[in-house]
């Protein structure tokens, strides 16, 4: 099994404060880490969000099967959109189901459903995962699960 590692980028605002931005994850291969990143833009101003097409990069694909998340990005809000679900923090993991779930539970976004159903079981299926099986039970074998105070960089 790879080891996957989110990472971040420390942004200083105006006030002072700092805030670890996620931009992508890498992945040990070998001796070395494989690294994807997520959309980024240099500049001063932030670009208005565009549409999602079924081409784009950062659109939802479908699971290759049944809530296997290899290729899966998070929808276009909150603070990890467009990023990876494979290897993304249990934090973010519980913050977009939640949504899938309050989606799921509403009938006037029916027509959202589907997609939302499979967003859903990619996003369990990572969970799962980074518990250690598909049983949705952490493993016990005493190891904590990593953490981004683990990563390398």
């Amino acid at each position: 099994m790879s080891e996957t590692y989110p990472v971040t980028v420390a942004v200083t605002r105006n006030d002072g404060s700092t805030e670890y931005v996620r931009v992508g994850s890498a992945t040990r291969q070998g001796d070395g880490f494989v690294l994807s990143l997520g959309d980024l833009r240099i500049g001063g101003q932030a670009e208005a969000p565009r549409r999602a097409s079924a081409s784009s990069p950062t659109s939802a694909r479908a699971p290759a099967g049944g809530g296997d998340a290899s290729g899966m990005v998070f929808p276009p809000y909150g603070r990890s959109k467009g990023m990876p679900i494979v290897g993304a923090s249990m934090q973010d993991l519980e913050f977009y189901a939640n949504g899938c779930r309050r989606t799921l539970n509403d009938p006037g976004k029916s027509r959202w459903h589907d997609k939302e159903r499979q967003l859903l079981a990619a996003i369990e299926g990572e969970i799962a995962r980074q518990q250690g099986g598909s049983s949705g039970m952490p493993d016990d074998s005493g190891i904590p699960p990593p953490s981004d105070d683990d990563a390398p960089f």
